[in-house]
């Protein structure tokens, strides 16, 4: 095991050993990379989910990519105890947080919001009567849940200076959508208000500064993979949010499959996030969850 996959397994064991303190009956899952599912009163809400994995072979030689319903079936259920999924939500449409949206859409009968190309994604999947393509700022209720789009920004992975599949997606069969046919599309940062508490949940680590509006939030689903090549991230960011806690999330290895060990993206250093972060905001506490193959959901009493 190299250094550094010791340093961050042992950053993440301490991480995770911090409470997130959630309100009773408010579960709050991590399905791996950006992906998220909400519980509350029977109704689930996901973000960004992607359970099916492509290896990293199926990226290099191009070939076809599509929802694994075995995956679905043994990772992204919608949870015990629920009797309605609200919506399927969808920050930018890279294939690592938008593969799995339309089956999981499909499988509810749920609505998926997102970007135009997430209605493209939709339709090609024959579901385009779910596809809502948002507003940005507009608050949509779902069930017990509030929900507003902000307009944001992926962070320029490649030498700094581009976004990986940037453009809008733009496939007319599903035969063509190998991963980097999932192109980005516009890019959104998620707000979700529901028992008393707020999450942003941001899947890439960029923003337009003159978008996001000094809104506190108790939760920061905080994407941290590419927050180095983002010029001054945290003290962006962070003023605005000011978090209670932030969570960090996408950093594990998302070509490894899950019930795998877990991996982590390159030169994440999860270790230094406490000092990166504490030098910009004295209040806002650390936390991470086990990713839903490895451990329970976060939860308030009786929440789980």
């Amino acid at each position: 095991m190299s250094a550094a996959r010791t340093d961050d397994a042992d950053a993440l064991r301490d991480l995770e050993a911090a409470p997130l303190a959630l309100p009773p009956g408010l579960e709050l899952s991590w399905l791996g990379v950006s992906g998220y599912r909400i519980v509350y009163e029977g109704v689930a809400l996901f973000v960004d989910p992607y359970v099916s994995r492509v290896p990293l072979r199926s990226l290099l030689l191009r070939r076809h990519s599509l929802p694994d319903p075995a995956l679905l079936d043994r990772y992204a259920g919608a949870g015990a105890g629920v009797e309605e999924v609200a919506g399927v939500l969808v920050g930018h449409t890279h294939f690592d947080h938008a593969l799995d949206a339309p089956a999981i859409a499909g499988r509810h009968r749920a609505p998926a919001y997102g970007s135009a190309s997430l209605a493209t994604l939709m339709r090609l999947h024959g579901l385009g009567e779910l596809a809502v393509e948002v507003e940005p700022h507009r608050r949509y209720e779902l069930g017990p849940y509030a929900v507003s789009f902000t307009p944001s920004a992926h962070s320029k992975l490649i030498l700094g200076r581009r976004v990986p599949f940037d453009g809008e997606l733009t496939c007319e069969h599903l035969d063509a959508l190998s991963p980097g046919a999932y192109r980005c599309g516009q890019v959104y940062g998620i707000r979700i208000e529901v028992a008393g508490t707020s999450f942003y949940h941001q899947g890439s680590a960029n923003l337009i500064d003159a978008e996001l509006r000094r809104e506190p939030v108790d939760v920061f689903l905080a994407g941290v993979a590419g927050r180095s090549v983002t010029p001054r991230y945290w003290e962006r960011m962070l003023p605005r949010l000011d978090p209670r806690v932030v969570v960090p999330t996408h950093y594990d290895d998302f070509f490894k499959p899950l019930g795998a060990e877990l991996g982590f993206i390159r030169r994440v250093k999860l270790g230094e996030l406490p000092d990166e972060i504490g030098a910009v905001s004295r209040d806002a506490q650390l936390a991470a969850l086990p990713r839903s193959d490895r451990g329970a959901a976060a939860g308030g009493p009786g929440g789980g």
